[in-house]
């Protein structure tokens, strides 16, 4: 390679580097409900667009919704206890909960903007305080915005590990700074929506001990080989219990 052109490549890179950095700058925001600041690039009404949008998907992913109606009411009448009696009530989302009729894999998520779901899998295992437990730790996810922070954390990866290529034979190795990044959020996201949980649990009158509980069938449904944490999104059980543990010491002062 020429010199010149290798200095025109270094420069375009250090370009790119440098408009990624700039743009996750100006992307910072302050969480209202969490006091975290964020790198955000969408609006709430996008966040609540894109969750509408996905959940057919979603849904049809695990079978469709469950046929019972009095089980869906179930889940809609604790959800949105959750949601009228705690901070969520003055979000700009618009919550809504679905109950998937996957009836095999133990699972509840939540898109952007407030849809929020839970298979029969994991619903047929839990009383109406520890579904509460489930419902308010996706509340927190939304309350979160964990999937906008994701996106928005992966696209300035995607750029960083462009412009290292460009300007160099860096791309592989930013690009597994970025993952390992990603994944150590990815956790971080899950003790914050414990903790969110419990809070909203507390608000509107569940115990959140219960929370404790489903941490329980969570790690007894993975089994003897489920994946270390360093490996996963999700922090071992046994980790999130003694934080749920702090959480309920710091919200209801027991």
């Amino acid at each position: 390679m020429r010199r010149g052109s290798w200095k025109v490549r270094i420069f375009i890179g250090l370009a790119i580097v440098a408009f990624a950095f700039i743009r996750r700058c100006n992307n910072k925001e302050e969480n209202p409900y969490t006091g975290r600041v964020q790198n955000i690039n969408m609006t709430a009404d996008q966040e609540i667009a894109i969750g509408l949008q996905s959940a057919p998907e979603m849904a049809q992913q695990h079978g469709g919704l469950y046929p019972d109606e009095r089980m869906q009411a179930l889940v809609d009448a604790v959800g949105n206890r959750l949601v009228q009696n705690s901070i969520a009530r003055e979000t700009p989302y618009q919550f809504d909960f679905h109950l998937l009729a996957d009836n095999r894999t133990i699972n509840a998520f939540a898109l952007p903007g407030g849809q929020c779901f839970i298979t029969y899998a994991l619903f047929s295992q839990l009383d109406e305080s520890q579904l509460a437990g489930v419902l308010g730790h996706e509340i927190g996810h939304v309350i979160g915005r964990h999937s906008a922070e994701r996106i928005a954390e992966s696209n300035f990866w995607q750029t960083l590990t462009m412009g290292a290529s460009v300007g160099g034979d860096m791309g592989g190795l930013v690009s597994g700074i970025g993952q390992n990044t990603l994944l150590k959020n990815g956790r971080g996201d899950e003790l914050e929506s414990d903790e969110l949980g419990v809070l909203l649990m507390i608000q509107s009158g569940y115990d959140p001990n219960s929370m404790i509980k489903v941490m329980e069938i969570l790690r007894a449904s993975a089994g003897p080989n489920r994946v270390p944490e360093f490996q996963s999104t999700h922090p071992d059980p046994e980790n999130r219990i003694e934080k749920i543990k702090e959480a309920i010491k710091k919200y209801s002062g027991r």
